[in-house]
């Protein structure tokens, strides 16, 4: 059984995609833009949301900084007033440095914070009210945070990341308890090692790792399911779920033996 309403068909669906600039973000969006939704590309950086809607005719992009609520709540503004409506909103914006206790970054932990969590925390400020109208009027709403399997448990170098995907991770299913009885989806996607500009940092080798067309794949299909948690690859995260069942002893020397960290 569905969790959420399933997506069947995209064709003029309001898509607007927060973080779309590079990676997981701007996959989906091209893909979601094949599929025939009309997307709205958002992130910090202007030169790459123009070389997006350049090369994919009919999107638009609107520029903003997700730490900055006055910044997303006048994006917000301006795409309801264009399209009269979001039927879906997808929060991709994050950002990773590896970072461990040994050298520990104060400004760097809170710039990752405040990037991949309290620019969440101020979308949902910027579109619930929008999402609650629409679905008391019987129209679609959906919100959809993207996470990362680094939320499950502890893992080394993510000393920064971690704590801020678990945070959405916690956040979505707080969302959905709360958001579904009133008609509006929420789902949460969570990704295994994906090939981006970010993960690009990690000196080691990744298991299962994935392109970002692939996972824009996943997710999209996902939400054409109806499927509240999106994760992916499976091979992958249906390994990392079974590790967090099991006990802390046993986690903590099986990351060590896996990594050498």
């Amino acid at each position: 059984m569905s969790l959420n309403p399933r997506i069947t068909d995209w064709t003029g669906r309001v898509v607007w995609l927060v973080g779309a600039s590079t990676g997981i973000g701007r996959a989906t969006a091209s893909l979601l833009h094949s599929r025939g939704a009309r997307v709205i590309v958002s992130a910090r950086t202007a030169t790459a949301l123009e070389g997006f809607v350049r090369a994919h005719p009919g999107s638009e992009a609107v520029a903003l900084d997700v730490t900055d609520r006055q910044s997303l709540a006048q994006a917000a503004t301006q795409v309801v007033a264009r399209h009269g409506r979001i039927d879906l909103v997808v929060y991709s914006a994050g950002v990773f440095k590896p970072m461990r206790a040994t050298a520990f970054d104060l400004d760097e932990a809170l710039r990752q914070l405040n990037i991949n969590y309290v620019g969440a925390l101020n979308l949902l400020a910027a579109v619930l009210p929008q999402l609650l109208h629409q679905a008391g009027a019987g129209q679609p709403a959906h919100l959809s945070l993207v996470s990362s399997v680094t939320g499950y448990r502890g893992l080394p170098t993510a000393l920064g990341y971690g704590p801020t995907k678990a945070a959405l991770i916690n956040l979505a299913e707080t969302l959905y308890l709360d958001l579904n009885p009133k008609g509006v989806g929420v789902s949460l996607v969570n990704p295994g090692y994906v090939d981006t500009p970010a993960t690009a940092q990690n000196d080691y080798q990744m298991p299962a790792l994935i392109g970002a067309d692939e996972a824009a794949k996943q997710m999209v299909g996902g939400w054409e399911r109806g499927e509240f948690e999106i994760h992916f690859p499976k091979r992958f995260t249906r390994a990392l779920k079974l590790a967090s069942l099991i006990g802390d002893r046993m986690y903590f020397a099986g990351v060590h033996r896996l990594t050498g960290l």
